[in-house]
């Protein structure tokens, strides 16, 4: 992430608009269960309010930095943190029972890696469960905020596509001012 994307991503703005509006939006009618992987925390908008909303919260953040000052926020014993990698995930099959990517999709590298991604996420998965996405689409304005970070956008009218080669069923892509919801279930 650029100097610009890091900044705002901390922000009390952000945390504000992640917790009380966009957050409820992209969980709204899906069912959590008990465990939910946070791929993608960064600086932790949302960790702390999906720790409220389910038993435990596994936040998965490629960052080292990132993942060290979240982890000493919020670990205990119903939040880790992990430093690694969407597309090469560490953890057992079938651990989780939903996972939730907020903005973090279009950080990787290239399709091939967001397609490794979504099978990583869906072994993961227990049968049954949900993966919700919420992502930007490609336009100027984004690039511009991208300019020295990764930006890979991830194409609503295909990602349902995406989502079933990688074993997903019923993807949809969800349209709201800001960006597009992707749910999809194992």
């Amino acid at each position: 992430m650029n100097r610009f994307e890091t900044w705002f991503c901390g922000s009390a703005y952000w945390r504000y608009l992640t917790r009380r509006q966009l957050l409820p939006w992209i969980v709204a009618g899906s069912d959590l269960g008990g465990h939910v992987l946070e791929l993608g925390a960064g600086p932790g908008a949302a960790t702390e309010e999906l720790k409220r909303l389910v038993g435990r919260v596994t936040s998965l953040e490629y960052d080292h930095s990132f993942a060290a000052r979240l982890g000493k926020r919020v670990g205990g014993t119903s939040a880790s943190v992990i430093q690694g990698d969407a597309a090469t995930l560490p953890f057992p099959n079938s651990t989780f029972s939903s996972a939730i990517a907020i903005l973090m999709l279009h950080h990787l590298h290239s399709n091939e890696l967001q397609n490794r991604a979504f099978s990583e996420i869906c072994r993961v998965l227990r049968p049954g469960g949900v993966f919700l996405a919420f992502e930007i689409q490609d336009g100027w304005l984004h690039r511009l905020g991208h300019i020295r970070s990764t930006f890979v956008p991830v194409d609503p009218g295909s990602a349902s596509l995406q989502l079933k080669a990688a074993g997903f069923s019923q993807a949809t892509a969800d349209f709201r001012p800001g960006g597009f919801r992707i749910r999809a279930l194992r």
